[in-house]
């Protein structure tokens, strides 16, 4: 069976924070060239994926914090997200292994 498919369980939530991750990466980088408001089809992805994070995070930031602050601290909750659920698979003995006898 493929490796990826047998751990789905590890995988599949993996890939999803990485890829909201880097998209929020992606939307800082790019905000610092374009408008808050532009009607580009890229920036609109990079907005629509990430803004529930970035909402999530200003709901718990104080009022006065910029816009692209509240965009590292989502990074930032991203990324202790993704280690926080590497440690609970480490845990509980569900990490994959590297190399695995078949």
């Amino acid at each position: 069976m493929n490796p990826l498919l047998q751990n789905w369980y590890f995988h599949f939530p993996n890939f999803v924070l990485a890829a909201v991750m880097y998209t929020a990466l992606g939307r800082l980088l790019l905000s610092l060239f374009v408008p808050p408001h532009w009607n580009n089809y890229i920036w609109r992805f990079f907005v629509r994926i990430t803004d529930p994070f970035v909402r999530a995070v200003e709901f718990i930031t104080p009022a006065g914090v910029p816009g692209p602050v509240i965009l590292i601290f989502t990074i930032l909750w991203l990324v202790i997200m993704r280690v926080v659920f590497f440690m609970l698979m480490g845990a509980a003995g569900l990490l994959p292994t590297v190399g695995a006898a078949q």
